[in-house]
């Protein structure tokens, strides 16, 4: 009965239109209430989950990154990517997806990333005679990348949720690789689609104009280096390392590139202070929503579900992201690293996966499904900035949906693309 109430409240309620936080909160709710259980202890679940060290590295991080985007970085990363790619056919699709790349390795956002090269690249691209369907597509798979190129802000809160104290450094090393090689099939898939609609091609500018473009964007780029460089040598832990890029950035976008001013710094510090309480008060309603879940034992009816139907360590692999792909196309991010690490966490150990291994997937995983309707958040962005219908993205994405999934099944099923680095380490 309990179970029936905890996931058919949560149904009802997002059926409704009530935001995810909320809906996560009130299931929490009236479960307690069915089972009789005090109501206070939502609160105190609420409070402990967010009452965690490590987490204190969000709200900076995602400071960091809305500075990088008013400070004029993500501009200087698009000019590199357009003298290093915008000679092919389709080149600034290819730009899009280079830019992004670097982006994220300085922000670690997935929104942010869209957002910042989005409102570049779209009407740069509409300007130069590409369908604006393409260029907001392009723009919002790329984003995903963000999430595997360190810093990531959803790794930390992996970290926080796997509760065996994985190591927030070995994570950031181990999104490397699989970043890189997703960026790279992206790219290929932006130059395929773009031979085949016939988009127009670019010139290259020369060496002397890639070399200037690269010299004036390294400062931004210097600070993906400073955050690992200070985390691995052990000289800061990675919250220190989330406040000490919030500093570079404002010294960068204020004494080098002179783009931000205090009105600049105020926006982002109001938007960032909005956009921080928004996900930790979901990590807060997801605590409470797994603790409910946890107390039903159907974390451990769940993984006897899944051994009961193999014991083989692909097939449960596959299981588990088929499951993960299902529910990140109606909920969001952040609550979903909080409940489902838990449940699917022992169960990947169980068959031998690698903690670090399966964080990789997770942000992967459930990365595409940010760029999946209904609740693709990074797809309502780019559809925003890009001023295209869901729809039309929709009907035309598939080639990308496709990549990602490909991408997705070699992170997995490879596990040495993740855990070479922190092997080295």
């Amino acid at each position: 009965m309990e179970i029936f109430v905890l996931f058919g409240v949560l149904f009802l309620l997002l059926a409704i239109g009530v935001p995810v936080a909320f809906a996560l909160l009130g299931a929490a709710l009236a479960t307690f209430a069915v089972a009789d259980i005090p109501l206070i202890v939502a609160v105190q679940r609420m409070a402990a989950g967010i009452s965690v060290f490590t987490l204190m590295a969000i709200p900076f991080f995602i400071f960091a990154g809305d500075l990088m985007y008013r400070s004029g970085i993500a501009e200087r990363l698009v000019r590199v990517a357009d003298a290093a790619f915008g000679r092919v056919r389709g080149g600034l699709g290819l730009v899009d997806v280079g830019a992004s790349m670097m982006f994220g390795a300085v922000s670690g956002s997935a929104i942010a990333s869209a957002s910042a090269i989005g409102s570049t690249m779209v009407p740069l691209m509409d300007e130069k005679g590409y369908d604006r369907d393409y260029a907001v597509n392009v723009t919002v798979t790329a984003a995903i990348v963000g999430l595997l190129i360190p810093p990531s802000h959803n790794m930390i809160i992996y970290a926080a949720a796997s509760g065996i104290g994985v190591s927030i450094g070995d994570l950031f090393l181990a999104g490397i690789v699989p970043g890189l090689l997703t960026g790279g099939m992206l790219m290929v898939t932006t130059w395929a689609v773009a031979r085949r609609r016939g988009l127009p091609r670019g010139h290259f500018p020369g060496w002397r104009a890639f070399i200037r473009a690269l010299v004036y964007a390294i400062p931004g780029l210097f600070t993906g280096v400073l955050i690992m460089g200070g985390i691995l040598s052990g000289i800061f832990t990675p919250t220190e390392s989330s406040a000490i890029a919030v500093i570079y950035t404002a010294l960068v976008g204020t004494f080098v590139y002179r783009n931000l001013g205090w009105s600049g710094f105020w926006e982002a510090a109001q938007k960032s202070v909005r956009t921080a309480a928004m996900v930790l008060f979901i990590i807060a309603a997801a605590t409470a929503f797994g603790f409910a879940l946890a107390l039903l034992e159907v974390p451990a009816a769940l993984a006897g579900l899944i051994a009961a139907i193999t014991q083989n360590p692909i097939l449960t692999l596959l299981i588990i992201n088929l499951m993960l792909l299902a529910l990140g196309t109606f909920m969001d991010m952040a609550p979903l690293i909080v409940i489902t690490t838990p449940i699917f966490l022992p169960v990947a150990m169980a068959t031998g996966i690698d903690p670090v291994h399966f964080g990789i997937i997770l942000m992967l995983n459930l990365g595409i499904g940010l760029v999946t309707p209904p609740v693709g958040s990074v797809l309502f962005v780019g559809s925003a900035v890009g001023g295209v219908p869901i729809e039309k993205m929709v009907a035309t994405i598939w080639p990308f949906y496709l990549t990602l999934i490909a991408a997705l099944v070699l992170v997995s099923f490879v596990p040495s693309l993740s855990l070479w680095l922190p092997s080295l380490w």
